[in-house]
């Protein structure tokens, strides 16, 4: 009886150094991409995104079942389509977020309607990476606010990992010209990634040299005048989903775009544009994709 009462006690202490353990794993207080200092008393249960990028890194975490609500534009993974909606990215409803009675919503404070929380008494973080550095560190801080750090840990080996599979790829490869279109809308004045932006450090880490490297500004306008200059070996566009924006004929039938190396070889490559514009843990797997579409004879 003494020994069954002492296994109790033993146990009942395990538990308790366990349990404080994972209860000091969230932090008392944190600071967001905002500058903010959010104060948790204990890992949030019921979250609410309404940023696509932000719900899969909720997601890669395990976190799933605690996401009570997303966005219309959330669709990855494919089971997030059946959480309840709280409107759409750029103004999502407070009234929807309140029904929902989260006790944290994840935005990346591009949103002004998401201030009226703080009225409401009702805590958010602001998770905006502006580069790689950058996702990984907000995977590890949403790892510590729900209390999952170790699984968050295992997200960043896998990016990192996969960071270096390419890396050694494409190591020693001669550098392609590329032309990244954002946007079409004005063959002759397209917009572009410029330095700084996530693409441009993409089209880098993918074995490319961006043409439009030199410009000042992450987003800019490019002259076609100076594209036939410079006179881009591979042309990428992103392919949004159900939406056709840009197509191949787009600079095929162009009398100027049609002059460029890119378009004579035929090298006009689409690429799934939730992988390269949602910072998030599938940025790997779009840099992957991108580093293909560069050195497609790297990766056989």
């Amino acid at each position: 009886m003494k020994r069954i009462a002492a296994l109790f006690i033993l146990v009942s202490i395990l538990f308790i150094m366990v349990t404080g353990c994972q209860a000091q794993s969230v932090p008392e207080t944190i600071t967001d991409d905002m500058g903010r200092s959010v104060t948790f008393n204990s890992a949030p249960q019921r979250i609410v995104s309404h940023v696509p990028a932000i719900t899969e890194m909720l997601y890669a975490l395990g976190l799933g079942d605690r996401v009570v609500g997303v966005s219309d534009y959330d669709d990855y993974p494919p089971e997030v389509k059946e959480k309840p909606s709280v409107g759409n990215y750029f103004n999502p409803s407070v009234e929807n977020i309140v029904a929902l009675n989260p006790d944290l919503v994840v935005t990346d404070g591009h949103s002004d309607t998401i201030q009226q929380l703080d009225n409401l008494h009702i805590n958010y973080i602001v998770i905006d990476p502006q580069n790689m550095e950058g996702i990984i560190k907000d995977i590890n801080l949403l790892g510590q606010v729900a209390g999952v750090e170790q699984k968050a840990q295992q997200v960043i080996d896998a990016m990192n990992s996969q960071l270096s599979y390419i890396e050694s790829k494409i190591e020693g490869l001669p550098k392609i010209k590329i032309f990244y279109a954002v946007d079409m809308t004005d063959p002759n004045n397209p917009w572009t990634a410029g330095p700084g932006s996530m693409i441009d450090w993409m089209i880098t880490a993918a074995g490319g040299s961006n043409v439009a490297a030199n410009v000042s500004g992450d987003y800019v306008q490019y002259s076609i005048e100076q594209i036939v200059k410079d006179d881009p070996q591979i042309i990428i566009y992103p392919e949004v989903h159900g939406t056709e924006y840009i197509t191949s004929d787009t600079f095929k039938d162009h009398p100027a775009w049609s002059k460029t190396t890119a378009v004579m070889q035929g090298n006009i490559c689409s690429i799934d544009a939730d992988m390269v514009s949602r910072f998030g843990p599938r940025i790997t797997e779009g840099l992957l994709e991108m580093a293909t579409l560069i050195h497609p004879e790297a990766f056989k």
